[in-house]
């Protein structure tokens, strides 16, 4: 990713979109052989010629988003304005833990994909993987398929189970529903993005906003004991301040 490929991928991007400008553009995993410097000199020069009104990361670790930082103060120009990153009730290290000295020193956001966990988190993989699912359907997925039949995998859809039916039981709502508002309540959460491939998909999982007021301290407690997924510590990431 060096300067030529961001000016040149934004101008690419934006005629693909048929659009001027985009709110936010993002750096999705950085190059370690370029400079950081590079980097968000490329970025600084998108936005300020107003093809974009921020830059963000994606899937960077905390001490290259720390560094873009130190950069951009270094040199007065524009950080990044938050992080693409995978988070779900079972993939919490980085988002969690990681990120966290990010979140208090910059009050960094995030933009969070794969907030279903690729379905596993709808409970439609309880009973198997139905022919009509991505998983049944697509060979690629070869992958998670065995993965899901692991060990670990079967550890995973035993707590859907038990998750589905405390939010089926205590909070009248579909486990999907339930971990998208868990997503949510997150303090450093902006946005989800939802994968969904129906409109009817994108209007269910909507239905999370009505789980919102649910989540009570003494909720969250209950899931987390069902979950056991919290991360333990969290690390520095304050080499370059």
């Amino acid at each position: 990713m060096h300067c030529f490929s961001i000016i040149e991928g934004t101008k690419e991007a934006l005629e693909r979109l048929q659009m001027d400008y985009v709110d936010v553009i993002f750096a999705h995993r950085p190059d370690p052989t370029i400079p950081m410097e590079e980097v968000v000199r490329a970025f600084n020069w998108v936005i300020e010629k107003g093809w974009a009104f921020y830059w963000g990361t994606s899937e960077w670790s905390a001490r290259e988003i720390e560094e873009a930082f130190h950069v951009a103060s270094k040199l007065n120009l524009i950080p990044p304005a938050a992080e693409q990153c995978e988070h779900h009730m079972f993939h919490r290290e980085r988002p969690e833990k990681e990120y966290e000295p990010l979140y208090r020193k910059y009050d960094y956001g995030t933009t969070v994909f794969s907030g279903l966990a690729e379905g596993i988190l709808t409970g439609k993989y309880n009973d198997g993987i139905p022919k009509d699912s991505r998983f049944g359907r697509e060979p690629e997925h070869d992958e998670e398929r065995a993965s899901l039949a692991s060990e670990e995998g079967q550890a995973k859809i035993k707590k859907v189970r038990e998750l589905a039916v405390f939010a089926e039981k205590e909070l009248n709502c579909k486990v999907s529903h339930l971990a998208l508002a868990w997503l949510v309540i997150k303090p450093h959460t902006s946005t989800i993005i939802l994968g969904a491939s129906k409109p009817e998909q994108i209007l269910d999982n909507l239905k999370a906003l009505d789980v919102l007021p649910k989540l009570t301290p003494t909720v969250l407690e209950k899931i987390e004991e069902i979950l056991a997924t919290k991360p333990s510590s969290v690390v520095s990431c304050s080499a370059f301040a």
